[in-house]
């Protein structure tokens, strides 16, 4: 059931992208995106560092030590009790990105 929803919304969004370069080739034009309101903020987007890392295999990069288990929704921090033996599913930048993202430091 799930497969025939998505091939439906796969052809609806495509038939969306012909009918709008149809559109297109007729001769109409898009109209303009609207002008930022006065005193509005643009969409910033934070320099530095991503707060979390894919892992490689059981190592987390040096930048990204904080090792989370995203079934158990604990993180572990170098030098932790079991910090050697956790097979990462991210690696943090620190316990705060961890804890941002909702995982909980582990209790021993």
């Amino acid at each position: 059931m799930v497969g025939v929803g998505t091939l439906v919304v796969t052809a609806y969004a495509l038939w969306r992208v012909v009918e709008t370069a149809r559109e297109l080739d007729d001769g109409e034009e898009l109209s303009p995106l609207p002008a930022p309101r006065a005193g509005a903020r643009p969409h910033l987007v934070p320099a530095g560092p991503a707060p979390w890392l894919d892992p490689d295999g059981r190592a987390c990069p040096a930048t990204h030590p904080v090792k989370a288990n995203l079934r158990s929704g604990i993180f572990h921090v170098p030098g932790g009790p079991s910090y050697q033996r956790t097979v990462p599913d991210r690696c943090y930048l620190d316990p705060a990105a961890a804890a941002a993202d909702g995982l909980r430091p582990a209790r021993r």
